[in-house]
């Protein structure tokens, strides 16, 4: 079933905005503002199936072929090396590029069968080398966790992959939230031991009055509409069709609180009309506005956690996905990035077979410190 348009919720059409009371601006100003993030919740996540699927038809098959061609080169320098037509310095050069470039390929992209080539080279092996590496890495991986999220890791925290990482964290929250909880209920404990001021039982009465006021004020919208569209008493077929699939809709807005969602369901269906929203007492205008403020944290909590996801999911920080049009650019300049370098490998493998062409390229070659390798 197709949904007509959504209803634009607003005060102030019928009357001289300047004449709106504070309230009324509010509730003006918060439904934009859902609005806005309703629709960017839809692009994000319109935008992060499209970025799913290029990154299964796109993405991976070119970083598989990009990681074989550089595989292939390191049997090209593995194979020059041991060929005799190179001088002692010209084979010091072809050990380097041949141990920075098969360290990676082996220990991250798994192509297992350059290890004899790397031990070739490595007196320590490539399993000694790795476990040295893991180490440090590891090390220095829950040093910038601790400093990113905040919490301390343990000594033996697995860091190895994105989930160990987000599980440890899950645990190390969930421990401090028992805690905090455990501290919370002393303290409670402790205040309820003396006796309240007169001002803590207004306090206390006064939360609990708008609790059962904004709660009142979502219900009170939604049994307009359950009556009006409850498919139970229906006679006709057709119609109870219609109306079993209008309160689907309703009962959804409703388990979630979503005032907004119901009461653009009260304009579609004539329940309401602008002047309704027009003479809205202010009471009435302040729960509407508690709770319109509510969804709009909800929504804004939603988008940050898919930009959270997109940034994950492209390898970008976060200044990357301001927008979701700014990312797919950003993803289709990768995917031609990544072919050029394809290209430009397959070019330089069919070179380098002519040992000339790869002493001339030996000669502006300069061996790396660790870590400065830029690779091919």
């Amino acid at each position: 079933m197709e949904h007509p348009a959504q209803q634009i919720i607003r005060i102030g059409s019928t009357k001289d905005k300047d004449t709106l009371s504070k309230s009324q601006k509010e509730f003006n100003r918060l439904t934009r503002k859902i609005e806005t993030l309703e629709k960017d919740l839809v692009d994000y996540r319109d935008a992060t199936t499209r970025i799913q699927q290029h990154i299964q038809t796109e993405l991976l098959p070119l970083q598989t072929e990009y990681h074989q061609q550089r595989a292939a080169l390191v049997r090209v320098f593995d194979r020059a090396h041991d060929s005799g037509s190179f001088k002692a310095n010209e084979r010091k050069k072809l050990v380097d590029i041949i141990l920075n470039l098969a360290f990676p390929l082996i220990s991250e992209y798994g192509f297992d069968d350059l290890k004899p080539i790397y031990d070739k080279y490595d007196s320590d092996g490539f399993d000694a080398t790795n476990a040295g590496a893991d180490d440090l890495t590891t090390e220095a991986m829950k040093e910038m966790y601790s400093r990113l999220f905040g919490v301390d890791f343990d000594e033996d925290a697995d860091v190895s992959s994105p989930e160990k990482v987000a599980e440890h964290l899950r645990q190390k929250r969930e421990a401090q939230q028992t805690a905090n909880e455990e501290q919370q209920r002393q303290t409670e404990e402790r205040r309820a031991q003396r006796p309240k001021t007169k001002k803590q039982l207004e306090r206390e009465a006064k939360k609990e009055t708008e609790e059962r006021s904004i709660t009142k004020a979502v219900r009170t919208v939604y049994m307009d509409l359950v009556k009006a569209f409850h498919p139970d008493r229906e006679p006709d077929e057709t119609e109870k069709g219609r109306k079993t699939e209008v309160m689907k809709r309703i009962t959804e807005a409703y388990e979630k609180s979503d005032l907004l969602a119901l009461l653009r369901l009260q304009l579609e269906f004539n329940r309401i009309d602008q002047n309704h929203l027009e003479t809205l007492a202010e009471e009435q205008l302040k729960y509407y506005n508690k709770i319109l403020k509510q969804q709009t944290q909800e929504l804004e909590e939603q988008l940050h956690s898919l930009q959270a996801q997109l940034s994950a999911m492209s390898g970008r920080s976060h200044s990357y996905v301001w927008s979701p049009m700014s990312l797919e650019y950003r993803f289709k300049a990768d995917v031609q990035e990544l072919k050029q370098a394809i290209k430009r490998l397959k070019n330089e493998l069919k070179a380098f077979q002519d040992p000339s062409v790869l002493r001339h390229w030996l000669k502006s070659y300069r061996i790396q410190k660790a870590g400065d390798f830029d690779g091919f």
